[in-house]
């Protein structure tokens, strides 16, 4: 059997956002325009005590979309940055990201 070598990925960081349907596909071209080689969208439904409340006291849809990117560490500031400002996630109700 043939000798397989292992990569290991060091000083790599993990960005999670998550954020309202329909939003995904502007932090993504966000993250690849920053730096990001690609991202991970998958979906999910969201309950809190806030769903009811949103903005203005509107509903907040319970269909979420998460976005996962891998990063250099060095890069992570800079991608986290433009995600975050294409997301808008400043305003209350839009969503929230963490690494």
């Amino acid at each position: 059997m043939a000798q397989r070598n292992i990569t290991v990925l060091t000083n790599a960081t993990l960005i999670t956002c998550i954020v309202q349907k329909g939003l995904a596909d502007k932090i993504v071209k966000a993250a690849t325009g920053a730096g990001a080689q690609g991202a991970t969208i998958f979906y999910a439904k969201g309950t809190g005590i806030r769903e009811n409340l949103g903005v203005l006291g509107i509903a907040v849809d319970v269909e979420k979309e998460i976005i996962n990117v891998v990063v250099a560490t060095d890069q992570s500031d800079r991608i986290f940055e433009k995600m975050f400002l294409a997301g808008k996630l400043d305003t209350p109700g839009m969503g929230f990201m963490y690494s």
